[in-house]
């Protein structure tokens, strides 16, 4: 919303400058954007007179013309203009001046005469013809009665290019703001000055508007109050300087004086307006309703616009004639040779013109106000402002009262008046009688303990609102700060704690995390050579999809994590390290919602990017969630990963991890040219087998016992066999067990590995002895003896 300060200071005296109005204004609840000066970059450029025009001595079509500037002495212009006459006041360029766009005028030689200046065209002024409508197009704006025409004057005060123009942020729910009269109501209350509200009255006329006109309702749902009034003996004529100057400044192109009428009241009161030509309305009747089927029209801009039978219409007898709230139709402008209107003053639903102005692509001064939902009782009080302006401007003949059609109840809306009530909500102790003065100003009534609330004020439903509007004008910045009270103080879950945790642990490894979509193609499933027969291609299938690629819901992330592998691949990354805590999807059933799960993603290749540093991050996140005693088994049946570089974590007999290098023919068919390895970690498990209690170990007071051991056994025995027999037959007396070495050549029987582990024993109230050491390794010995494991000599 626009508002011009000159405007402004027609209803409220604002004697503050242009920067402390803004503020205070932003402070009360009326955001400011910005303000702007017009014809700022207008610079030395003066009324001027002409005293005299000579022809130019060497040129045909050049004057050479003496101008009183002001000046003591005249000043010499050389002009091509041949629409300038003695005794003309002109816009007059001075030496050093600048010009709309910014363009410097300097004194200078035309054909060897000297000019001090140049004379300026509305153009060069930043204004069109819609400004002065007297005015040449191609030509010298001469100045008219309207302007002031005095020598040395200031241009910009000369023809009113000098007011300030400050830009609002209305929100959606202060549509009495999106006026003049609303802003200067707030301007009031924040600087405690009185109100000077336009208050239009009705005059005895000639003939009566109710036997000229005939105003019908069908639709009272999505119409709640059409207001008409009939002009005859219609006088189309441009409209004053001061009505021109408004509108300008508000954004509003100047068109005629009946069209201009109903802008201005529009951005005075807030209520659009039309007006009709009444020889276009059938029957001289207005019917409110619905658009029938296969029903068109044709809009003022000249667009054929097809109706559908829940847009509202304005209609006659026969047709429609403008579409409610939006746009008036091709016939129901104002023509030159228009006689008698029909002014329309109405309130519409908001919901309905949104959806109407929505489906026809257009949006409007008009639908951005109604959609908002207007003030019913501001219809005829707009309508009394619009004839006023009529008999002001003597742009016709007022037709004595109006036909006023309506469903609107007009019961104000009342709340109890609880001061107290309201200074413990706000934390805040303010008087009664001051919070009753703070309503007040905004023209609520406060009386007997009842707050009435003004009918332009929709937004106000609540005593918090009651509680807003006291907070504002008392001054946001003068609110004590107070912790909160009656309420939970945020935190996050334990949930939410884990999820960070954990991203912490994998960002410290060294991975980045992204965040991929939960719908996926079903041809993922292929490329991750998923059995045709696995439960895992049970998908949510979704019902209105972008597109195959996107129309079901995941049951595994390992497609996505792939696709973003890829896409850095393909970009000649050289290496990745990625997660994602991803969400899947699993079917419950056609008449429940599927179960959604939470799993832990990672994948990474490139330099440094092996399955035993895949396995070390993985370690790394179990000890940062405080799993104890997951086990690690091969897995060769899963056919997504390599058969001999794959794993899977099990504790308390349930599988939550799977994790390893890529099957080499997924990777070539996600378009991987590398090794590749991915894990998949049940995140609702982690959160099940955690272990959140720390319990302190103080450092041991005895030293520790060390010794190696080398055993031969079988390539099928895997390494975690042999270290869990070792911890089963060492005790608690071993404290650390580490692998050193794994060998298998000429010096090693085939079939057979040679595998070495170094061992640390200690006791947590003595000195080991060596017999005690000596014990443990014979027992160690004997245990893996029974897994047809021996000594290597």
């Amino acid at each position: 919303m626009n508002l011009s300060k000159k405007w402004l200071n027609d209803y409220v005296s604002i004697a503050v400058g242009d920067k402390e109005f803004s503020d205070a204004m932003t402070m009360s609840g009326s955001k400011v954007e910005g303000y702007k000066k017009e014809g700022s970059e207008l610079r030395n450029i003066v009324v001027g007179q002409v005293l005299s025009l000579d022809k130019h001595p060497d040129s045909d079509h050049l004057w050479v013309c003496a101008v009183d500037a002001g000046s003591a002495s005249p000043v010499q212009i050389v002009t091509g203009a041949q629409n300038v006459r003695q005794h003309d006041f002109v816009p007059v360029a001075l030496d050093c001046s600048v010009v709309a766009g910014g363009k410097e005028i300097r004194t200078g030689k035309i054909r060897g005469v000297e000019s001090e200046g140049m004379f300026c065209s509305l153009a060069e002024l930043g204004l069109n013809k819609h400004d002065f409508p007297y005015a040449v197009d191609d030509g010298i704006f001469i100045l008219g009665d309207d302007c002031v025409r005095k020598p040395g004057t200031d241009i910009q005060s000369s023809i009113g290019l000098n007011d300030t123009v400050v830009e609002f942020e209305i929100t959606s729910n202060r549509p009495d703001c999106l006026s003049v009269l609303g802003l200067a109501r707030e301007a009031a209350a924040t600087f405690h000055l009185p109100l000077r509200a336009p208050a239009p009255k009705a005059h005895k006329r000639a003939g009566e508007a109710g036997d000229m006109l005939k105003v019908s309702i069908l639709n009272s749902d999505k119409c709640y109050r059409y207001v008409g009034a009939v002009v005859k003996n219609v006088q189309i004529a441009p409209s004053p300087l001061w009505i021109r100057e408004r509108l300008r400044a508000s954004g509003v192109r100047p068109i005629n004086n009946i069209v201009d009428i109903t802008n201005f009241v529009m951005l005075e009161f807030g209520q659009p307006m039309h007006a009709f030509d009444i020889r276009y309305l059938t029957g001289s009747e207005v019917v409110v309703r619905c658009a029938r089927e296969g029903e068109s029209i044709t809009t003022l801009d000249g667009i054929r616009r097809e109706l559908s039978e829940d847009m509202l219409v304005i209609a006659d007898t026969e047709k429609p004639v403008a579409i409610a709230g939006v746009m008036g139709g091709e016939y129901s402008g104002i023509m030159d040779d228009t006689q008698t209107i029909v002014f329309e003053s109405a309130c519409f639903n908001g919901a309905s013109v949104r959806q109407t102005a929505k489906k026809l692509g257009m949006r409007t001064e008009s639908s951005s106000r109604f959609e908002k939902e207007l003030d019913p009782a501001g219809c005829p009080v707009s309508m009394a402002r619009a004839l006023e302006l009529v008999e002001l401007l003597r742009a016709g003949e007022v037709v004595n009262g109006v036909v006023d059609c309506s469903v609107y109840d007009g019961e104000p809306v009342t709340l109890p008046f609880d001061w107290q009530w309201v200074n413990e909500f706000i934390g805040i102790d303010i008087p009664e009688e001051e919070q009753k003065q703070i309503l007040e100003k905004l023209e609520f009534k406060v009386k007997d303990g009842v707050v009435t609330v003004p009918s332009f004020r929709n937004d106000v439903r609540h005593l918090a609102d009651i509680s807003e509007e006291i907070a504002r004008f008392y001054g946001y910045e003068r609110i004590p700060g107070r912790p909160l009270t009656g309420f939970a103080q945020g935190k996050l879950t334990d949930t939410q704690k884990l999820e960070r945790d954990l991203a912490g642990a994998l960002l410290g490894c060294g991975f980045s995390e992204i965040h991929t979509y939960s719908f996926i193609s079903p041809k993922a499933y292929d490329k991750i050579l998923l059995p045709q027969n696995s439960a895992m291609r049970d998908s949510v299938v979704i019902s209105n999809p972008l597109g195959e690629d996107t129309s079901i819901m995941r049951t595994t992330p390992l497609p996505s994590m792939l696709d973003v592998l890829e896409r850095n691949y393909s970009r000649r990354n050289d290496s990745a390290k990625l997660f994602e805590l991803a969400t899947v999807y699993i079917p419950n059933g056609a008449d429940s919602l599927p179960e959604e799960l939470t799993k832990i993603s990672l994948g990474m290749y490139g330099p440094g990017c092996d399955f035993f540093a895949l396995k070390g991050a993985v370690e790394e996140l179990l000890s940062k969630a405080g799993v104890e005693k997951a086990e690690t088994q091969p897995v060769t049946d899963n056919p997504s990963f390599h058969p001999g570089r794959c794993a899977k974590l099990i504790a308390d007999n349930t599988e939550f991890a799977v994790f390893g290098e890529i099957h080499p023919l997924v990777a070539e068919n996600c378009g991987l040219d590398t090794r590749v390895y991915c894990a998949c970690i049940d995140f609702n498990a982690i959160a099940k087998l955690r272990n959140s209690r720390k319990v302190y170990k103080y450092l041991p007071k005895f030293p520790p016992t060390d010794r190696d051991i080398a055993f031969v056994c079988d390539k099928s025995i895997t390494v975690l066999t042999l270290e869990k027999a070792i911890y089963e037959a060492a005790g608690s007396i071993l404290e650390s067990l580490a692998l050193f070495d794994v060998y298998e050549g000429s010096q090693i029987p085939e079939g057979k590995k040679s595998v070495a582990f170094s061992l640390r024993m200690r006791s947590l109230d003595r000195t080991l002895k060596d017999e005690e050491a000596d014990e443990v390794m014979a027992r160690v010995v004997s245990s893996l003896g029974r897994l047809g494991a021996s000594l290597r000599s």
